[in-house]
């Protein structure tokens, strides 16, 4: 299984170059309401996933045919502010997490500083996390994976 898991990363990092998607001057244009290319390229995903989505969850089973457990998560607060902060991110580093790894492999090596954000971001919001739970009134932080 951890073949196919590369192997589909792979496929995946490759798409990302080639539409465009982990250019930093599609990302800016794009937030910049300069250019729509991204905003095609993000519809048309979810014109893709949306229905894939829906017939996986209407049958019950995954692709490989194990049961599908997908419960409703509870919103909170906490997805606002993490939604903005990762907007605010992603237009000044022209990259989300995806991406990052992909500019990586193309070689520009500004990527590079933009994960040490993204590492030094992550490893930040989890010693404050305790301090932001009641203000932002956020769920218990869960450890593991959560697959036992």
């Amino acid at each position: 299984m951890t073949l196919l898991y590369i192997l589909l990363g792979t496929v995946f990092g490759f798409v990302l170059s080639r539409s465009g998607a982990s250019d930093y001057n599609y990302i800016q244009r794009m937030f910049l309401f300069e250019d729509f290319h991204m905003y095609g390229l993000i519809g048309s995903a979810i014109a893709v996933t949306a229905p894939a989505l829906w017939l996986l969850r209407r049958s019950g089973r995954t692709t490989s045919g194990r049961s599908l457990q997908a419960a409703a998560r509870p919103r909170h607060h906490g997805h606002v502010a993490g939604g903005l902060l990762f907007g605010v991110g992603w237009s000044i580093a022209g990259m989300c997490p995806g991406p990052i790894f992909v500019n990586i492999g193309e070689g520009k090596i500004y990527a590079v500083a933009a994960l040490a954000g993204a590492l030094v971001g992550t490893g930040f919001f989890g010693a404050i996390y305790t301090r932001l739970q009641a203000p932002l009134r956020l769920p218990p932080l869960a450890v593991g994976t959560g697959e036992g």
